[in-house]
């Protein structure tokens, strides 16, 4: 039996991609974790992969200085969904993005786990009261939706389908913060949450200035990386502009609210992703990355993210947050 103040067990059901990454986070914050997938063999397969990765964070001290081996045996893989859920106080579920699925999944976690636990999605796009209204503990039912990988990226939207009770909502919130995460609280779902609205209004511009022949891909990129993304790598749009006067954030639309007013109704458009312009865009990004490098590509990425984790963690530290 665990003590009030220990980590509180955990469950991640599924173990792709999602489902390992939050393994790996939640057993860092020093929770057990059961680990299920409906594939035989998966879940055990999934531990060789997060062996490797807990290598990676323990040279960035991304471990909370405990070693590899210790973080690695809190991960077990269990046989049944049942066998998972059993003692977990909060269920993480990982399954592919299609609505029955999800219903399927969530009777079978409302019916299987303790009924205090807490029953969370990680699902990207799926509102949570399409999978959980007709639940007898739909009260305890919330969607945390992260940015791939959690254990680099802690911001995780906490989405309540309109029955979720303010107690699941503070639950999950804590324990975010305890594993390290950086929650967002919704007031109510919408399609998209936050991260993927914002998200979708800089990718509709980036594709648009591609499309009509303004920029090329290189030169997005460029705006995004070596621009506005040093700044957003430690601080909101909000909080920006609020700097960005001399006045504070109501200086700033006062002063500047009527160059996007003008810019707004040139945005009012839509580039199909998938049509012509896909044809200026994939040569572009396959003449800087090949094919057949992506994979290489995405070891990099995530290792450059490693050093810029453990760079904020210093900052964080030595100038504050």
């Amino acid at each position: 039996m665990s003590k009030p103040s220990d980590p509180p067990a955990t469950a991640v059901i599924g173990s792709g991609f999602i489902g390992r990454a939050w393994a790996i986070s939640f057993a860092r914050a020093g929770s057990t974790v059961r680990l299920w997938d409906q594939a035989d063999g998966a879940a055990a397969k999934a531990l060789d992969y997060i062996a490797g990765v807990l290598e990676d964070l323990a040279q960035n001290d991304l471990l909370n200085g405990a070693k590899p081996a210790t973080v690695l045996a809190r991960i077990t893989p269990a046989t049944t969904l049942a066998e998972a859920v059993a003692e977990a106080q909060h269920v993480q579920e990982n399954t592919p993005e299609v609505l029955a699925t999800k219903i399927k999944v969530f009777e079978a976690l409302d019916a299987a786990s303790r009924p205090d636990a807490v029953l969370a999605s990680s699902t990207s796009a799926i509102l949570p009261s399409r999978f959980t209204e007709g639940l007898k503990g739909r009260a305890r039912c919330i969607v945390v939706h992260p940015i791939n990988p959690p254990y680099l990226i802690p911001a995780a939207e906490v989405v309540p389908a309109p029955w979720t009770s303010p107690e699941t909502v503070e639950r999950t919130r804590q324990f975010l913060l305890s594993a390290g995460h950086a929650p967002l609280v919704m007031k109510k779902e919408l399609d998209g949450f936050i991260m993927n609205r914002m998200q979708g209004a800089l990718l509709e511009e980036a594709f648009r200035l591609v499309a009509d022949g303004y920029a090329s891909v290189e030169d997005v990129d460029i705006g995004i990386r070596d621009g506005l993304a040093l700044r957003w790598s430690f601080m909101g749009p909000f909080e920006t502009i609020d700097l960005n006067a001399p006045g504070g954030v109501r200086d700033y639309a006062e002063r500047y609210q009527g160059i996007y007013e003008n810019l707004f109704p040139q945005m009012q458009r839509r580039v199909d992703w998938a049509g012509e312009v896909m044809n200026v865009i994939e040569p572009e990004r396959r003449k800087r990355v090949g094919k057949d490098k992506l994979q290489d590509r995405q070891v990099w990425r995530d290792k450059r993210l490693m050093a810029l984790a453990a760079h904020k963690k210093r900052a964080a530290k030595e100038i504050g947050n």
